[in-house]
Formats: C-alpha cells, structure tokens, sequence
C-alpha cells in the first residue's frame, strides 16, 4: 500500500486499503425484504454492519462516496412500488435507472416485465450490490458504470430517476440530462419525498405512496413520497397546451404548478 507524506515530510498514518465489494457487502449487509415492497429482497445493511469503515478516506485521501446504496430511499420506494402496481408503465420498453444505487427501481422495471433494463451507477459498491440484489430476486439488469448525465440520450424509452434532488449541484446536472432525454422523445419518471432540488414546476403528480424516508428500521417514520412526470419547459411544449391542463389534479407539493411562463 501506498504511503501518503505530509507537507513535512513526515509519514501520515497507513490508510487500509478498500475492502472488495463483493465480499464486503456479503459480509456486511443481510437480504431482507423491501418494507412495503415485500416483492423484492434486497442487501440491507443493520446494526452489527462494518458499514462505517467505507467512511475512511481512500487511499488517495480523497473522499469515498456514501453508502447510499445500502439502504433503500424514499423516491426509489415509490417508483418500484409505481411500477410493480402499473407494470403497463414498463412493459415492453427499455428502461434506464439513473443512479440506480441498490437497483431497486430496475429490479422491479424487470420484475414488471421490461424488454430491457440498464442500471447506472459509478460507485463500485453500488455496483456490486446491483448484481447481487438483481441475483436475489432473480432478474436481469445491465450495468452502466460510467455518469451519462454529461452524455448524449441514451437509446432507451424510459428513464427513472429516484432521490437525485438533494443537492443543487447534483440536481441541475441530472435535470439537464432528463431535459436532453425529454427532448429525445423519452419518457421521465421521478420518485422523491419532495426534497428540496426538485424541479417543482415542470413535475406533473400521478401517484403517492406511504413510505420510510431512508432504510429498513422497523420503527423508521413512514412520510408521503411521490411519483412524476417531467415535463418539458413550458416554452418547448405546444401551442395548445393551456395553463388548466398544466394545473390538473391536485397535488400535496408546494409550488407544484405554480410556475410562469418564461
């Protein structure tokens, strides 16, 4: 392993080296059933997990990305729960998962009968957990390791995108590529608990669902979390589309429909 050196020269504790992902999950985490999603079994973490030693910094010193993959999250819940109820909304279709995390979302894209599912995730561990929760519900899910989100759209007919509007940064750059998506004549599906980047007013409400915000505690706070669709800017839309059909339906979001026109 690599010694890193201080600016004085002097050496910095040895880091450990990262564990492998495959055996690290396996060892860490159990396979239990989704809380309200009893359909679908993933690797979750608990209590006696490891999990805290994929905090430590890389070996490089940087930062390594949070396990958020062991868990199951709020928008993710509700989208899989979306499409087990509605499978109509995948059937047949190809169907990317964008920043897929435990693959929650694309098993049950597979599960409801997709022609075709692809999962993308950059973390390695999310990765590893893709594969073995698609194993143990016994589906088949493609991997695509790299961030499409500064890529072309991709050859799919849907895209899913499940709790990517928790920062601002992370939220322009995923709404621009479901903007070139859109634009391409792809369907966009958002699950969210209502969180603070979302684009609240180009989000069209089609189902709400009772779920835990984030993991599988037994006593964890079930909270509203929502389906959408994204809907192209107002200006892109056609001419005939009035502002009564925007503002269809009632939706518990503030500030759901309430956008100007630019």
């Amino acid at each position: 392993m690599r010694e890193r050196l201080t600016d004085r020269g002097a050496a910095s504790p040895q880091r450990r080296p990262r564990p492998d992902p495959l055996q690290f999950i396996q060892a860490n985490t159990r396979v239990a059933l989704v809380r309200s999603l009893p359909e679908i079994r993933l690797h979750t973490a608990h209590q006696a997990t490891d999990l805290w030693r994929l905090g430590e910094p890389d070996e490089d010193g940087s930062d390594p990305p949070p396990p958020y993959w062991a868990f199951p999250w709020a928008g993710g819940m509700a989208l899989a729960r979306h499409i087990l109820d509605r499978p109509e909304t995948v059937t047949g279709r190809r169907v990317l998962d964008l920043g897929a995390g435990s693959g929650l979302v694309a098993i049950a894209a597979a599960m409801a009968g997709a022609s075709e599912v692809i999962a993308a995730e950059i973390d390695r561990y999310a990765i590893a957990a893709l594969g073995l929760n698609a194993a143990a519900n016994g589906v088949a899910v493609a991997v695509a390791g790299d961030d499409l989100t500064a890529g072309p759209p991709p050859l799919v007919d849907l895209v899913t995108a499940g709790d990517l509007f928790y920062e601002r940064d992370l939220a322009e750059r995923v709404t621009a590529f479901l903007d070139r998506c859109l634009t391409a004549g792809i369907d966009v599906l958002i699950g969210d608990p209502g969180r603070a980047y979302l684009p609240r007013s180009r989000l069209r409400l089609l189902a709400e669902y009772p779920v835990p915000d984030v993991g599988e505690v037994e006593d964890a706070a079930v909270k509203p979390s929502a389906v959408f669709a994204l809907e192209l800017h107002y200006a892109d839309r056609a001419a005939d589309d009035s502002d009564e059909t925007r503002a269809a339906g009632t939706c518990p979001y503030p500030n759901l429909h309430k956008a100007q026109k630019d």
